[in-house]
């Protein structure tokens, strides 16, 4: 690719996500828990102790347009307590003491800290894709995607901060940086925790001898990952908020329902076996199931090269996704990523259907449209089994 092409391409990226700027999301009301949050940190309040129903409640309470906060986040975050990890914490904090009364300038502050980690996930992204001697045109089907600009600059999610870190976990690890990327691994895993998922994944990539690392290299990069994880939580640190937070993130397992797939079909078949909602039991078999299949890819596949790591650690997302309870659009952020670096393209597929998802935001209730579901995932569904029994697949299994 020609440096003018180049320019050009990541010039069209950052003016797309700065025509965001000065707006309010209109897809998500999210980021009212993340000011929320940012304020209770800067007046001295741990997120993870206080749900802010109860919260606004006590006399000696008081934040800036905390009910109009609290309207804004709506019912069900205000019924609990934040599950949001703390390096996440940590950028709401900034907001939090940089914007104390103004719900815009503290978007704003969001955004720009979103569109850097974009452009640091361009940089690194182009790194390791030329390490890995692939086309570095291949990061513009994340950084241009219409999807991520929409659902990270626009909706303010921070799996593009979580993303940065994971591609420059990577890179470092493919350079072999091993101890470098244990650390960054954790801090991506410190603003979302789904990157954990991928820790079983690097056994065979350590135990090859090709790579010069071994197990003993790979048991300190885990312990190293999870000792830095731990890290970040101890300035929240108490029995309570250990509780707490994993009460919260418990709630997406066992009680929170959205753009699901096989879930959807094991529901159906529950009400018509048990005549009522079995989210409670799937949402507890659906994750061990999960777990068997990341354990499969760690024993049962190869790992020569970084490649077949990426691809590997893409199946491993895709099989949480397919059997997650909810599937929002911005948790398609890590396999877009990852999909990057293999010769799949079905997430790029999905990345464009997972938008019929938002049909349910076009109704007071939020109800969705299960065939507009179906069509999502019968499209996806077809397009990966068709990739992964394609003859022309250089990826060895």
């Amino acid at each position: 690719m020609l440096k003018t092409d180049l320019r050009f391409l990541i010039g069209l990226a950052v003016i797309f996500r700065l025509i965001y700027l000065f707006s309010l999301p209109n897809l998500s009301q999210d980021y009212f828990r993340f000011i929320w949050d940012g304020r209770l940190i800067a007046e001295g309040w741990n997120p993870y102790q206080y749900i802010p129903n109860e919260l606004i409640e006590l006399e000696t309470f008081s934040i800036a347009q905390a009910k109009k906060l609290i309207t804004g986040m709506g019912g069900l975050s205000a019924g609990h307590f934040s599950n949001y990890p703390p390096l996440n914490q940590l950028i709401f904090a900034i907001a939090g003491w940089i914007s104390s009364s103004s719900i815009l300038g503290s978007v704003i502050i969001f955004r720009l800290v979103i569109i850097l980690a974009d452009i640091g996930t361009f940089i690194f992204g182009r790194k390791l894709l030329k390490a890995m001697g692939l086309g570095e045109y291949r990061i513009f089907w994340y950084i241009l995607n219409p999807f991520i600009i929409i659902e990270m600059t626009g909706n303010l999610h921070f799996e593009s901060v979580m993303v940065f870190f994971l591609v420059v976990s990577l890179y470092l690890l493919h350079r072999g940086k091993w101890f470098l990327s244990a650390i960054i691994l954790g801090l991506s895993v410190s603003v979302k925790l789904l990157p954990l998922m991928f820790l079983p994944l690097l056994f065979k990539y350590f135990s090859n001898s090709n790579k010069q690392l071994g197990l003993g290299k790979l048991i300190i990069y885990n312990l190293t990952c999870l000792l830095t994880v731990i890290l970040t939580f101890l300035p929240f640190y108490s029995a309570e908020v250990v509780s707490n937070f994993m009460a919260s993130v418990g709630l997406w397992f066992g009680k929170f329902e959205f753009n699901a797939s096989i879930y959807y079909i094991v529901r159906w078949i529950g009400f018509q076996v048990k005549g009522y909602n079995i989210i409670e039991t799937a949402g507890k078999v659906l994750p061990v199931i999960t777990i068997l299949v990341i354990l499969g890819l760690t024993f049962l596949r190869k790992y020569q090269n970084t490649k077949l790591l990426l691809t590997n650690m893409l199946f491993a997302v895709t099989a949480y996704l397919l059997l997650s309870t909810t599937v929002h659009p911005w948790y398609l952020a890590i396999p877009l990523l990852l999909s990057v670096f293999t010769e799949y393209k079905y997430i790029l597929i999905w990345s464009g259907l997972i938008m019929l998802s938002y049909y349910a935001y076009s109704n007071p209730d939020y109800q969705e449209s299960f065939w507009l579901i179906a069509l999502e995932y019968l499209v996806v569904g077809y397009i990966l089994i068709k990739e992964l029994f394609s003859k022309e697949k250089t990826t060895a299994v």
